[in-house]
């Protein structure tokens, strides 16, 4: 443990270029994030938003009695858990529990069909379910024990747990390289798949996010995330608890974005991040009007549009800072405090991570290419071990699938997945760059480019757009935006079709550009 707090330590003392100078990821041969980092720290630990607050001893002892209960229940080291639970206590418990077991999580969201379910169980080879009582019904028979947090006929009940004893001890060592997390991932593109990670890889690894966020002992920290998704754990778990930061938790229902900004103010909230939706949301409120404890802001999921970082600059007196990471990996690439930041960057590699740009056709480094990781000397200890049942070594790189620039002073630029960018008269199109105009346009909410074939040019630049409210999906309504998009981008850039649709998405909330590709064409509008 030693190694990881010195390493914690002068990410959390140094400026960019001594962090990116001197941080090193520390060799660890065994280690148990649960047991030898969460269990030493003070403080306040989780905090529910209307609910129960648990101090980082409270939940030590409390998660203690569910790897001692889960072990009763013949939970062994390496075995693997699907864990199928919202924003409430039991879900941190169950997470540490099995942590310090050695078991296997598999997050799970709840928004799950019966039918997917059964494919992760399957796939997974899932020995274990922890999920509520609600969602029972989901699960059909099968070979792995069943616990349930509330009253299901057959289930095992989790709340016995708490009768257990506070003390825990493992039955042995946590080699840092043994699997923790199986990720499944949210398939924009393809069916998922499942990434693996280790005691090292996330609970280490998301140093570098804990860097990017810019978390300090006894921040509040609010994440916006549904849990079942990375997302979560970056900034739910990890990155937080490394720092020891507090995490709040603001489950709701419904989303309200009024409500949040309440939350921010009276919850005292220092550190936030959130999505871009939920950013486009909340700039449709009277940011200035309100006045808030933030100290810094990041957004994380998909890349943040210029235009929103201007509005809360000017209402709030901070910058958003965008950052860049997969299922697959903790942050790579972030504007971190005090840093410059350049509109429509990304920023800069983070400490712990060589960033090398491929061109896609000829496998060539230079400035524009796929964002790809080093599998050999320079591999980041935030990059998963693998996926299960593929091979990831693809000539001595992880290949992310995303594609980017970058400037003479390094800066990165996102300029969208190698799937979703296309060819339009030659030129090849950002979908990104694109959506990011059109959300400059008042009666915009959200926006998706994608190509549509084309006689002449093979494809042109499409956008489906969801309006912003009091905005009519009228033929005026379209010849202003397109007007707009033709007045702000290269006459080759510009947006030859429109058509006012909801945008498909998977139930992580990124949108499925796959879809809208494929899908027949409503009512068009052309420039």
């Amino acid at each position: 443990m030693t190694d990881f707090r010195t390493a914690r330590d002068l990410l959390l003392d140094s400026d960019y270029a001594t962090a990116r100078r001197t941080f090193r990821w520390p060799a660890l041969e065994e280690f148990n994030w649960a047991l030898d980092w969460f269990d030493h720290q003070e403080g306040m630990a989780l905090k529910f938003v209307g609910g129960p607050s648990y101090g980082f001893a409270e939940l030590a002892a409390r998660s203690n009695q569910v790897a001692n209960w889960l072990h009763n229940q013949g939970v062994r080291r390496g075995e693997r858990i699907l864990v199928m639970l919202g924003n409430q206590p039991e879900l941190w418990e169950a997470m540490l529990g099995a942590m310090k077991l050695g078991a296997v999580i598999i997050p799970a969201t709840t928004l799950l069909t019966a039918k997917d379910i059964t494919e992760r169980i399957e796939r997974g080879e899932v020995r274990h379910v922890i999920a509520n009582a609600a969602d029972a019904a989901k699960f059909t028979g099968g070979p792995y024990t069943k616990i349930g947090v509330g009253e299901a006929y057959g289930w095992l009940p989790f709340h016995e747990a708490y009768s257990a004893p506070e003390e825990f001890t493992p039955d042995g060592p946590t080699r840092a390289g043994d699997t923790l997390l199986l990720y499944f991932t949210s398939g924009t593109t393809s069916q998922p798949k499942l990434v693996e990670h280790t005691h090292a890889s996330y609970p280490v690894g998301h140093l570098s996010t804990m860097y990017w966020i810019g978390l300090r002992p006894g921040d509040v920290h609010l994440n916006i995330s549904s849990p079942g998704w990375a997302k979560h754990a970056w900034s739910n778990v990890f990155a937080p608890w490394n720092a020891g930061a507090t995490v709040l938790i603001h489950d709701y229902q419904r989303f309200s974005a009024a409500r949040l900004l309440e939350v921010l103010r009276d919850e005292a909230v220092t550190t936030f991040c959130a999505p871009p939706t939920v950013w486009r949301m909340l700039i449709q409120e009277d940011l200035a009007a309100w006045k808030l404890p933030l100290r810094t802001a990041v957004a994380a999921g998909e890349p943040l549009n210029p235009e929103i970082i201007d509005q809360v600059a000017k209402a709030w007196g901070i910058t958003i800072r965008d950052g860049y990471g997969q299922t697959e990996t903790t942050a790579q690439i972030g504007n971190v405090p005090g840093m410059a930041v350049k509109p429509g960057s990304m920023g800069l590699p983070l400490p712990g991570y060589e960033i090398t740009l491929l061109d896609p056709v000829t496998g060539e480094p230079g400035d524009d290419g796929e964002i790809c990781l080093p599998l050999g000397e320079g591999r980041p200890l935030g990059l998963m071990s693998g996926y299960v049942g593929r091979s990831m070594d693809d000539h001595g790189y992880y290949h992310t699938g995303d594609v980017a620039t970058r400037d003479a002073d390094g800066y990165i630029t996102y300029v969208g997945r190698t799937d979703d960018v296309f060819k339009a008269s030659d030129y090849r199109i950002s979908p990104f760059e694109l959506e990011s105009v059109l959300l400059e346009h008042e009666a915009v909410a959200e926006a998706a480019v994608v190509p549509a074939p084309d006689p002449v040019r093979l494809a042109v630049p499409k956008a489906y757009v969801v309006l912003a409210p009091g905005f009519e999906p009228s033929e005026a309504t379209a010849r202003a935006i397109l007007d707009y998009c033709g007045a702000n981008l290269a006459p080759y850039k510009r947006i030859r079709r429109l058509e006012f649709a909801e945008l498909p998405k998977t139930i992580s909330g990124k949108i499925r550009r796959v879809e809208l590709r494929e899908q027949e064409p409503g009512t068009e509008y052309t420039l």
